[in-house]
């Protein structure tokens, strides 16, 4: 019996592993259904093989495309690589971005030709296509693209602005053409009336839209009330224009609650005067948008590091720093002998790249002996 049970065990083993081996030659099963059931556009899949795409990524991100027909992978490849785009570009074009085979050949034709009119080098525009592939691929609202760019050329603002405008924050070429003109005339209005040279505000406005294209999303009121209530702090006009060419785009990022709130607690930890918070704020416009824990964090790392109130008073651009950047900056300029408790917190200011040339100085001046070439040599007779 035990004999009987033994073998019958042999048996069931064997025919289970050869059941295995027959699965696992089976091929890679490829239809998966979506929720409604539709299967997946076995066309598509298969050409997006060809290129070496990532389905499985499209499938946990994007996986709704699979399922559209008509579908043109290889009308978008094409159009890709007349442009001059290689094989792993295309691939990882159509992965971020897997919508762009549901638009027509005649769509991504015309999208072709709007963008070469402000980007001629098919070259730089491949680029875009690579970082930015849903503003090239958002055929939807056409017109609207058109109208815009239109508008931007008539203001006679750079080529290289609009492209960044349309490849960064393409929502704002979607929208109505109406919608930008108003943003724009408040911007250029608010610029003259504070006294703006007319002469440079074609290059005031480039610099504003280049550092937040974002900025023509937002009802011109924004500016307006924030315009408004750093007028009512006590902001003279010529301060008001010296603000907003420094904040630039940023300015419509703020609002007159969080802007009070920040400077509130800005003078109660200073325990500065109102006219000594306009002069930082002046300097540092960070103090009116870092929020009070942003600024509790770097003001306590300063303090932490021996700094005073009165230091950080006379060079607040020290609070754009984050606590980790200005913790490493304090040892570096220490191993060089550079003790910011009793220097200028001048030294800890500037970029990456400031910083490294400022500390380089320290550390030659440290290491270099003193030696004067023109004073005589004392030689013994």
């Amino acid at each position: 019996m035990v004999c009987d049970c033994a073998h019958m065990l042999r048996l069931v083993t064997t025919l289970l592993c050869r059941h295995c081996q027959w699965i696992r030659r089976l091929p890679p099963l490829r239809v998966f259904s979506n929720p409604g059931g539709t299967a997946e556009n076995q066309v598509t899949v298969e050409a997006l093989y060809d290129l070496s795409v990532d389905i499985q990524k499209i499938r946990q991100l994007k996986g709704w495309v699979l399922h559209q027909s008509p579908a043109y992978v290889s009308e978008t490849a094409s159009l890709l690589r007349d442009m001059g785009a290689e094989g792993p570009m295309i691939a990882r074009v159509l992965e971020l971005y897997p919508e762009a085979v549901l638009c027509s050949p005649e769509q991504q034709q015309a999208q072709r030709e709007l963008w070469r009119s402000i980007c001629p080098r098919e070259r730089d525009l491949v680029g875009i296509i690579e970082k930015f592939p849903a503003s090239f691929f958002t055929s939807s609202h056409h017109a609207n693209q058109r109208a815009n760019i239109d508008f931007f050329q008539s203001l006679h603002l750079n080529k290289r602005i609009v492209t960044k405008l349309m490849a960064s924050a393409p929502q704002s070429f979607s929208c109505p053409v109406g919608q930008n003109k108003e943003m724009v005339c408040t911007l250029q209005q608010a610029y003259l009336e504070l006294g703006g040279d007319a002469a440079n505000m074609k290059i005031w406005l480039q610099k504003l839209l280049s550092q937040n294209p974002f900025v023509l999303l937002k009802p011109p009121e924004v500016l307006r009330d924030n315009l408004l209530f750093l007028r009512d702090r006590g902001f003279t006009t010529s301060e008001l224009l010296r603000l907003l060419s420094k904040l630039r785009g940023y300015v419509v990022e703020l609002n007159p609650d969080s802007m009070r709130h920040t400077l509130a607690y800005s003078q109660e930890t200073l325990g500065c005067s109102e006219a000594e918070l306009r002069d930082m704020v002046l300097n540092c416009p960070a103090l009116l948008y870092y929020p009070e824990v942003i600024l509790a964090e770097r003001f306590e790392g300063l303090l932490r590091a021996g700094v005073t109130m009165a230091q950080i008073t006379q060079t607040p651009t020290v609070l754009e720093l984050t606590t980790q950047i200005v913790s490493y900056r304090i040892q570096t300029l220490r191993s060089y002998g550079y003790d910011v408790r009793t220097g200028s917190l001048q030294a800890l200011n500037g970029t990456k790249k400031d910083f490294e040339m400022s500390s380089g100085k320290l550390q030659l001046r440290r290491e270099r002996p003193l030696f004067n070439p023109v004073a005589p040599l004392k030689v013994d007779d």
